[in-house]
Parts: structure tokens; sequence; C-alpha cells
């Protein structure tokens, strides 16, 4: 018994100790695997030649995974049935379902998305290649795709080669999917890979049914006429080594081979020529529809009410002529019924991209209808009354007579800016529908000074496409008071409704409040437009350079811009985009690269050579939306763990 006791005792304190280390820590599991995955072998190997197979294996040491796998990994030549490319295990597997091309290199580019399985350690760029015949090629042609218009990298899109050899015609763009392709990274950027000796014309598509060809007015292209000649020749490059992350311990020179070339600028844009077709129809309000079309109308569509009088129907066009605006001037009808039952006959391309005439039937609900905008109204109209009933309660003396504002219909009818008015601007009275008729004689401008008001004389303007909008021009003297009167009845719309008076006071700011800009350009063009843009590269104003390249903006408020300028080579004030069957490319674009500090009562001139840096490096860094794929790198998890280790003993 006393020995049993003794025993028990043991093992009590031997529990007791157990106990004791697992209040302390558990095991860890030793250390993290920071090493990214290595190939150990490839069947067929890596570069091989006279390949027959169209399934590849490529082995590593460990368990891998494929990251985007649909937006990284490319493979050339395109394929029409898209390749299967998967991890498994430590395997990556590729099956090619296309008949393989006889004496023809064949590249599959990962770009960075092997990684391992466990930790995700990167493997780094990484690309397999082999071939069919008894060379392989190793030629590379790079550079970048931008947006014509603001020079934005394209991320994503597809880019090309056809060989400019007796048998390239300019229709093979249109007609026969590219030989060779690449995808952009997300700064624009672009390598071509397995490129054999020869000539290259280059081309980009946005490629929307992935056949590898423009077959589609919708897709986003580029091209370039230049006939591009692969070579390299060997280089050195600077490598950094790095003891840490703060401190470098070595700079190796290190010889590689270097492809040309490698700075090829391809500009993308979407024709302007689009196929026309309907795009949507919609009805907000029940006196207005409107039809969205996928390109400009030439020839306008031919609509027939079914329940309503076309008639009376008032049409009002889009800059653009794509989006057309029909407003309903037969009150009796909009307001009983809120379905419109319309045939209309319009062009249409057809399949083979011609202009064919098509007729569809339409009924349009209006969303907002009349029995609610009523119902609106009269609530309106009734808290008026509760209100005024509640002031009268409140009231010692019996209230003034006063008409219920919302008894009465008015075309809503807006002066602007008001406050404060530029030098160089000029003041717009828009309306809510539509205008028929204005009667000058109801509105009146006035100057104040001092004590004394001056009638000033005025010149009232349309709109050149909207039908709502007249601009007031006048003589404006900076730091005066002005006085904008237009009297009730003055301006009639097309529905018969009439506007209630409106005075608006404004007061033009005073030249010291603002700044000048001189532009001097040196540029290869001579019809440039000079734009200054706000931080979010949108145009705030534009001026025309003179022929010797000189553009002025006056009156600029104080702030920060930026200036971006293009070659308006037919004199339209638009920077237009290019057309590929004329082999017309979009207008060029450049960027200021710094950004531009405009002080009141300041006059600052800058000089700006247009070409003086490469057209990629142009656009500030600050007003680029697409930004740069982020570079993977390992975690150092096993520093970290020691960094938590010792956080843990120092509590």
């Amino acid at each position: 018994m006393r020995r049993f006791t003794i025993l028990l005792l043991i093992l009590s304190v031997a529990m007791l100790a157990i106990v004791s280390c697992a209040n302390i820590g558990m095991p860890d599991g030793g250390r993290y695997d920071e090493e990214p995955p290595v190939v150990v072998s490839a069947s067929p190997a890596d570069k091989a030649v006279n390949v027959t197979v169209n399934k590849m294996s490529i082995l590593f040491n460990e368990y891998v995974k494929i990251s985007n796998a649909n937006e990284k990994v490319v493979v050339s030549p395109p394929q029409m049935e898209v390749a299967n490319v998967r991890a498994a295990g430590k395997r990556i597997k590729i099956d090619l379902y296309d008949s393989l091309q006889s004496n023809t290199t064949y590249t599959v580019d990962f770009s960075d998305a092997i990684e391992d399985n466990n930790e995700g350690n990167p493997m780094g760029f990484y690309t397999y290649s082999f071939s069919t015949g008894p060379v392989i090629d190793t030629m590379e042609m790079s550079g970048h795709v931008l947006t014509a218009e603001n020079l934005e990298p394209v991320k994503g899109m597809l880019v090309g080669l056809y060989k400019a050899d007796s048998t390239y015609h300019d229709s093979l763009f249109r007609t026969k999917a590219l030989i060779r392709v690449s995808r952009t990274n997300g700064s624009g950027h672009f390598t071509i890979k397995g490129v054999a000796p020869g000539r290259y014309r280059i081309f980009a598509l946005q490629d929307g049914d992935g056949d590898y060809k423009f077959s589609q007015r919708s897709e986003a292209i580029a091209f370039d006429t230049t006939i591009y000649v692969p070579y390299c020749r060997p280089d050195l490059r600077m490598d950094t080594c790095w003891r840490d992350t703060v401190f470098y311990d070595s700079i190796r020179v290190v010889p590689y081979t270097h492809y040309y070339p490698d700075d090829i600028v391809l500009r993308s844009f979407q024709e302007a020529k689009q196929d026309l077709h309907l795009l949507k129809t919609e009805r907000p309000e029940p006196d207005w529809f409107r039809l969205h079309f996928t390109a400009q109308v030439d020839t306008l569509p031919q609509i027939r009410g079914l329940n309503f009088n076309d008639s009376c129907l008032f049409l009002e066009a889009s800059a653009k002529n794509d989006t057309l605006t029909y407003w309903i001037t037969d009150t009796a009808f909009t307001h009983s019924t809120d379905t419109l039952e319309m045939e209309m006959r319009s062009l249409d391309t057809d399949s083979l991209g011609l202009l064919s005439w098509r007729t569809d039937t339409f009924t349009l609900v209006a969303r907002n209808s009349w029995a609610k905008i009523n119902s609106e109204r009269q609530k309106k109209i009734d808290d008026w009354y509760k209100e005024r009933e509640k002031r009268a309660k409140k009231s010692k003396t019996p209230l003034q007579p006063e008409q219920n504002p919302h008894e009465q219909y008015f075309m809503d009818l807006k002066v602007s800016p008001t406050g404060a008015l530029d030098p160089n601007k000029n003041i717009v009275i828009t309306t809510d529908q539509p205008i028929s008729a204005i009667d000058t004689s109801r509105i009146h401008l006035y100057l104040q000074r001092d004590s004394n008001i001056y009638k000033e004389p005025y010149l009232l303007v349309p709109h050149q496409y909207d039908s709502k909008v007249y601009t007031l021009y006048a003589e404006w003297q900076p730091d005066v008071k002005y006085s904008i009167t237009v009297d009730s009845a003055a301006v009639t719309g097309i529905m018969g409704l009439c506007n209630k008076k409106v005075k608006t006071d404004i007061r033009v700011r005073k030249l010291e409040e603002f700044g000048t800009l001189i532009v001097n350009l040196v540029t290869p063009d001579t019809c440039m437009i000079v734009q200054l843009l706000n931080a979010s590269d949108k145009v705030v104003v534009q001026q025309k350079a003179s022929k010797e390249g000189v553009a002025e903006f006056y009156y600029l408020k104080p702030e920060t811009y930026y200036m971006r300028c293009f070659a308006d080579r037919n004199d339209n004030g638009l920077c237009d985009v290019g057309e590929y069957d004329s082999m017309l490319h979009p207008e060029p674009v450049y960027y200021f690269p710094q950004p531009m500090n405009v002080r009141a009562g300041w006059d600052v001139e800058q000089a700006w050579d247009v070409l003086g840096i490469p057209v990629m490096q142009q656009k500030p860094g600050t007003l680029i939306k697409q930004k740069a794929d982020k570079q993977k790198t390992p975690r150092d998890r096993n520093k970290e763990r020691e960094e938590e280790k010792a956080k843990q003993k120092r509590r």
C-alpha cells in the first residue's frame, strides 16, 4: 500500500510538470518554408525540339498552384480551342487541343502566376517553351500599350504579330488570327516571346470574341505601320544584393542577352464608326421618351404612333446624334395614359456589316406615372393649406390672401451661376423642357455701381444641340455687381407652360483673383490644342495654340493644373480616334510630366518640348488610374515569428 502511495505521488508530480509545461507554450512545428518552387523536370523538356505530343507536364520540388491563370497565362501561337493549363500536386499539366503547327516554337508564359501551395511563395517570371521543328526561336519584342486619348496604361490587352513578308496584306488583321501573342500587365507592358528571325507588323486587340483578329468594330485596337526586325545583343545590368530589407550587401554586374525592339508604343482606340443598333429605350417621365443607339444616326428613324398622334412629337438630338429624345406635346394623351405604343422603322447594321431597314414595335411605360405626379402635387397643395392654417391660428391678425404656389403650373427655369462670375464666362439660362419662344423684352440685365443702376445690353444665343439651354453674353466688367431678372412668362416651353419670375444677383470677380499661364510648345505639329486638367484628369479649359506654338490661358483660378495637348490635324477642336481600314492613326496626345501651380496675380511662362521624354513616361503618376501590378515577394514569416516570440518574452 505504501509502495502504491509513493507511485501515485510520483505520477501526480509528473502530471503537474506536464501541465506546467503546456501552460508555457506549444511546439510551433518548425520554420516556415520561404523558398520558391523550383522546376525539377519537364516532359517534353523545356526548349525541346521536334516535339510531336500536345500534352506537357512540368514537375516541381513541392506542391504548386497557379494564381489568376486566365489573366496571366498566355499560350503562343494562340489556341482557337482554349488550352487547359492547371496545377496538379507537384506538377503543372498543359493540354493543347489545337493541332500542332509544323516548325513552330510554342511558348507558355506563366508570368508570375506560379506559387507554392502552402506559403504562396512566388516562383517569379517563368516561360516554358518547345519547338515542333529542329530549331527553337528565342527572339523577343516588347513595349507598352496606352490609351490614345489619355495615355492611360491598358491592362489585359492582347498584343500580337503578323509576318511582314510577301503574303502580308492589311486585311489579315480582320481575316486571320495573330501568329504570336502576349498580354499587357498593369503597366501596359508586354513581351512577345518565341519570335523567329524576320520582319513583323505588330497589333493590339481587346479581343471580345476570342478569335485573335479584329472582327468587331466595338473591339479596341492599336496598330503600327512600322516594320520591326527583332534582334539581340549581349548587355550588362546592375543587380543589387541586399543584406536585409534596409541595407544592401553589394552590387553585381550581370551579363545577359538584351532583346530588341523593347520600346514599342501602341496607342489603343475604339473606332468612331460603330455598327448601328438600337441599344435601349427609356421613358422616365410621361411627356418624353429616349432612344439610345450604338452609333451616330445619319438617317432619323420613322416613328408611327399606334395609340397616339405621332405628329405631336418634338425631337431633341444629342451632339453625337446617337441619343434621340422625343417630347410628347399632346398633354391630353400623357395625362390620360402611361402606356405608349409605337412602331419604329430605322436603319440597322446587318450580319454583312451593311445598313438595312428594320421595323420594331415598342410599348413604353412611364416609370414616373402621371397619377403619381398628380398625387405628389396634391400632397404639396394640402400640406401648404395645413401650414397656412397653423400660421393663421398663431397669428394675432388675419393673414393676407395669397395664392397656393403648388396650384399653379410653371416651367422650371434656372439662371447660373449664382453669386460670382468669372470675367471670361457667361450666364446660362436652363429650363426643364424645350423652349418654343422667348420674349427678350422681359429679360433684363442691370449693372450696379455705387448707388446707381444701369440697364446693360446683352445677346441671348440658343445652345447648338440642347433646346433647353440659352447663353446670355455681355461685356462683363471685373469687380462689378450685376442683376439678371427674368420676368414671368418671358420663356414658353413646348408644353405651353411659362416660367415664374426669377431674379439673380452676381458679382464679376476681380482680375487680381486670377493667374495667367503662357505655354510655348516645341512640337512637330503646327495644329496643337493645349488642355489644362484637374487632379481627376478632366479638362478644365482648352486653348488652340498659334502657328508659333503659343497657347495663352487667362483668368485661371489659383490651383494646381496638369497639361495635355493633342494634334488637331483636321481642325475640328476634338481629339479624333483612328480608323483601321483607312490606316488612320488617332491624333497624337502628349502630357506635360509635371503639375503646374497657378497663383493669383502671377503670370507664368512655360516651355514644353512634347517629345522631350518618351511618351510612356509622360503622364504624371498621380493621374494614372490603372496602377501597376503589385510585385509578388515572399513573406519573411520566420522573421515575423521571431519578432512575435520576442514580444511575448518581454511581456
